[in-house]
């Protein structure tokens, strides 16, 4: 008998999906601007290479539009005109290669090795260099009408107008630059909150394991902080360059500027844990109320999550920050420890990253944080 059948039916059951259909149905929801640019911008595309033009086979005009739109989503604006220009050169190169050696496989080999090479040369890499042998390959493989003119220039043309129209596209449908990197930083905000509320709850039950928790969901958010910091000189540019972003720039300066402190705020944060944990695991005294400490920061972490999305002065978020660090400074015994000393600078430090994201200075922050 097969291993198969050894196993009871009843213990046999169907995968779900991955998603559901709702699932589905929020993501197209969200991608309304995608669609939005995609119709409006090979559409034009289309038409200014054939109409304007006067362009036979226009092709490369839509799928030039639809490589930027698509590829380049989320890209800075840098790496958006290399993909234009990845795309054209691949065409024109291409195009130049095949009218001395005509087309054929051995041709293809050669094009799309040359193509890389020139564009290499030129300083393409990464996206836009595949964009570019994608391109020639295309060319190679797909045969202009007779009489349709010099097709290195018209097809050239054609990727130029493309590109131009998916990048204008992007610039006059943007995404919500405010919307996109909130939802980055408040969702950063609240696990650093929780990681926080987790080492005072380490204090509070002398359970070194939960802090050991704490220290490793800390050290895990390192991909979230590339990402946000990702997404921040994203949201910067489109908030730059787009005109129908223009009101949002200095709502969008303030995330940016917050990006930094952020990353400064969970190194301490893994800091912070890890001292916790070393405390507990030596029996060292736990100071008292320094979980009152934390747990005070945590609060005041949400505080200025709310005044950040709200675009508000940052006040009562800065009170909140510097009765948590006095807090912890007032927790710490007469017979210190370098654990219980290290966990007490930690909070700190973690509202001093905080004071200085919302806008105080050095000296500011120093002087309020400077207790008796």
């Amino acid at each position: 008998m097969s291993p198969a059948r050894d196993i009871p039916l009843r213990s046999l059951r169907l995968l779900r999906p991955a998603d559901t259909l709702q699932d589905r149905l929020y993501i197209l929801r969200r991608r309304w601007r995608t669609l939005l640019r995609l119709s409006l911008g090979t559409a034009l595309a289309y038409f200014i290479a054939t109409h304007v033009l006067d362009h036979e086979q226009a092709f490369f005009a839509p799928i030039a539009c639809i490589i930027v739109l698509i590829s380049g989503a989320g890209l800075r604006g840098r790496t958006s005109y290399e993909l234009v220009a990845g795309v054209s050169l691949g065409v024109l190169v291409g195009e130049l290669l095949i009218l001395g050696i005509g087309r054929g496989t051995w041709q293809m080999a050669l094009i799309v090795t040359l193509t890389v090479v020139a564009g290499t040369l030129v300083g393409l890499k990464g996206l836009a260099l595949t964009q570019a042998a994608t391109s020639s390959v295309l060319l190679a493989a797909v045969i202009p009408l007779a009489g349709s003119g010099n097709p290195a220039v018209t097809r050239f043309l054609d990727a130029l107008v493309g590109g131009a129209m998916g990048l204008a596209m992007v610039l006059l449908i943007p995404r919500n630059p405010i919307r996109d990197i909130d939802r980055e930083v408040q969702g950063f905000l609240r696990r650093l909150a929780g990681i926080l509320s987790r080492t005072a709850q380490a204090l509070r039950t002398v359970d070194a394991a939960l802090a050991d928790v704490a220290l490793a969901e800390a050290r895990s958010m390192q991909p979230q902080v590339e990402s946000m910091t990702s997404t921040a000189a994203n949201v910067s540019e489109i908030a730059r360059m787009s005109p129908m972003r223009w009101k949002q720039r200095e709502h969008v300066q303030t995330y940016v500027a917050t990006v930094r402190d952020l990353d400064n705020a969970i190194r301490d944060a893994r800091v912070l844990a890890r001292k916790t944990s070393a405390l507990l695991r030596r029996g060292e005294i736990v100071p008292p109320d320094m979980d009152l400490a934390i747990d005070a920061l945590a609060r005041a972490i949400g505080i200025f999550a709310d005044d950040l999305s709200e675009h508000d002065d940052f006040d009562h978020a800065r009170q909140e920050l510097i009765e948590a660090a006095r807090m912890a400074s007032a927790a710490l015994p007469d017979a210190m420890t370098m654990n219980s000393a290290s966990i007490a600078a930690q909070v700190r430090s973690l509202a001093a990253d905080l004071l200085y994201a919302s806008g105080y200075s050095r000296d500011e922050i120093d002087d309020r944080l400077e207790f008796d």
